[in-house]
């Protein structure tokens, strides 16, 4: 059973609004998207840094952590790494470039003869930039 309403015309006529509901229901899509993975993009190995009072430097756009952790196990980046498996690892991180700075971070739980251990793997292995890394210590008023 259907009703027509009669207006007077048979033409149809021209619409001028534009619905914007599709437009809506994409957009809260991709912002679920974007809610969902910004937080697995900034994946990191949770390390209990000690504090410094240095002067912050600028990093380096793309920079390559060597994580030392309480442990005592290495991460180059994100992925854990062997000691006999960090030459090869950090030759293929640098595309053997042996000037790239590696920024060193340790765990202030890690003893110091271990850390001197990893500094000197790093030498051997040619990498003589090394930068340590550290908390900012925040000044107080």
């Amino acid at each position: 059973m259907s009703v027509r309403l009669d207006h007077g015309e048979d033409t149809l006529s021209e619409v001028h609004e534009i619905n914007v509901t599709p437009f809506i229901d994409v957009m809260l899509v991709l912002l679920i998207i974007f809610m969902v993975a910004a937080p697995l993009a900034t994946v990191d190995i949770q390390v209990n840094l000690p504090a410094s009072s240095a002067e912050p430097q600028p990093r380096p756009p793309k920079p390559l952590y060597l994580t030392l952790k309480s442990d005592l196990t290495l991460a180059l980046g994100d992925e854990i790494v062997n000691r006999e498996g960090l030459r090869s690892r950090l030759e293929a991180a640098t595309a053997g470039d042996k000037e790239t700075r590696i920024f060193l971070r340790a765990d202030k739980a890690v003893p110091y003869g271990e850390l001197m251990e990893v500094m000197n793997v790093l030498r051997d292995t040619g990498y003589l930039k090394i930068a340590l890394v550290g908390l900012e210590k925040v000044s107080g008023p």
